[in-house]
């Protein structure tokens, strides 16, 4: 049976050593929980379309490899299937069989399709841990809807609680940060599973929606006082329906918006700030840190520990105002210096390409560079979770894409004869040949 890790010296400190994976995922949250779990020492089968995962086409380094590939598929190894063709049937079973693990993310009703859903899963394979993603849930109106991290922020309110704005327009960053607080919530639940499933003998299915993550990132905003809050929301309601019946922008409607933090922290304490050369953000969550905040840029708040602070909103404009033109007049350099002596949690705002030679960064190993095989050096980051006794390790790049077809389908104990029918009939397909349908 594949066994995809090398049982080197101290391969049992790795939690998920001699744990069998099988990965039915593509694009994100699927993907990078795979990759979390062969960090820890999993073997991960990464089941592909004949074309390949999408993310292989997306600025190519080398044939079929892209950043965005290399980025969630690490440790890993590829088989190519045909899931919808009947003789594919035999393959799934059989890795079915093999795994502990099996995760998917498949649009809504194609796992019931494929007879891959948990509870024909758990029938079937009763020590088997199943982890499925779905965009929105798997009950309510929206649950057959499909979505990706884009749509998801949109409708949770958390594009909007970030707050940034394109053209007058909410949008979001780059960084698909839904799709990432799923994966990293997918891989606490399949953890969790086997650690039931050590003291049960029982498997488990783990369901995790982008919707639930994206809530999750917006957690501050999502707690409300029923006593408190309500009417204040139903008036922030009201008033929103008639901005948009009346066209206002998203902007205008945004102002009207509470947040959780206290509006001076907003204005003043919790920001960025613009420096003679580079934005720097401070965070000054406690009247300790506003305090020494306060005597390093020369400011005085009177209203620091007034009780009725919340509304003195043209006070607190005078206040930035001033802080600003501060802040202004030296370098970043200079204000950072100063703050860090004086214990206020500050940075530079920085631009992902510095971290590649940043000092700090290489202190902590949080990046890492691994050769390919083609692509050449690749540098890419370290495992987001340490465990003592070296529990996570960077992991290589997964082969070259239907490169371990026969050797995969031999171990999982298909003949030369029945492999080589899967792949004239175009179940599956190697490396170089196209595939035929």
């Amino acid at each position: 049976m594949p066994d995809g890790a090398d049982r080197a010296a101290g391969e049992d400190a790795r939690p998920f050593a001699d744990v069998r994976v099988v990965e039915f995922g593509q694009f994100v949250s699927v993907p990078f929980c795979g990759q979390m779990l062969a960090e820890g020492g999993a073997t991960v089968i990464k089941v592909e379309a004949l074309t390949g995962d999408p993310t292989r086409l997306l600025r190519q380094i080398a044939p079929l490899e892209t950043r965005i590939f290399l980025s969630r598929n690490r440790g890993k190894r590829s088989l190519p299937l045909a899931l919808r063709e009947r003789a594919a049937k035999p393959v799934i079973d059989r890795l079915l069989g093999w795994a502990d693990v099996a995760l998917m993310n498949f649009r809504p009703g194609l796992d019931r399709e494929l007879g891959l859903d948990p509870d024909t899963l758990r029938r079937r394979f009763p020590r088997l841990v199943t982890g499925s993603v779905t965009a929105f849930g798997k009950q309510g109106p929206e649950a057959n809807l499909a979505g990706m991290d884009i749509v998801v922020q949109a409708r949770t309110g958390l594009m909007a609680a970030n707050g940034r704005v394109v053209d007058g327009r909410p949008a979001p960053g780059d960084p698909v940060s839904a799709d990432y607080m799923c994966a990293m919530s997918l891989a606490f639940g399949i953890a969790s599973a086997l650690l039931r499933r050590e003291r049960t003998g029982v498997g488990g299915a783990v369901d995790v929606s982008l919707m639930q993550a994206a809530m999750t990132l917006a957690n501050n905003q999502l707690v409300r006082s029923e006593r408190e809050d309500a009417a204040v929301h139903e008036e922030v309601l009201a008033r929103l329906e008639r901005q948009r019946r009346d066209g206002a922008g998203f902007v205008e409607q945004g102002r009207g918006m509470s947040s959780a933090r206290a509006m001076p922290l907003l204005k003043v304490y919790f920001r960025t700030y613009d420096t003679a050369d580079v934005p720097v953000a401070v965070a000054c969550g406690s009247r300790a840190l506003r305090v020494r905040f306060l005597e390093v840029v020369g400011a005085v708040d009177e209203e620091l520990d007034a009780p009725g602070n919340e509304h003195s909103h043209g006070y607190y404009d005078r206040l930035r105002a001033e802080i600003e033109d501060t802040m202004r007049a030296e370098p970043g350099a200079h204000w950072i210096s100063r703050l860090r002596a004086a214990g206020v949690p500050v940075s530079a705002v920085k631009f992902p390409v510095e971290l590649f030679d940043d000092e700090h960064v290489r202190a902590n190993g949080m990046l890492y560079t691994f050769p390919h095989p083609e692509a050449g050096d690749v540098t890419a980051p370290a495992p987001p979770v340490r465990l003592d006794g070296d529990g996570f390790r960077p992991r290589e790049p997964t082969a070259a894409f239907a490169s371990e077809t026969r050797d995969l389908l031999a171990e999982l104990g298909f003949s030369a004869a029945e492999t080589e029918a899967l792949i004239e009939d175009g179940v599956t397909r190697e490396r170089g040949e196209p595939h035929r349908r």
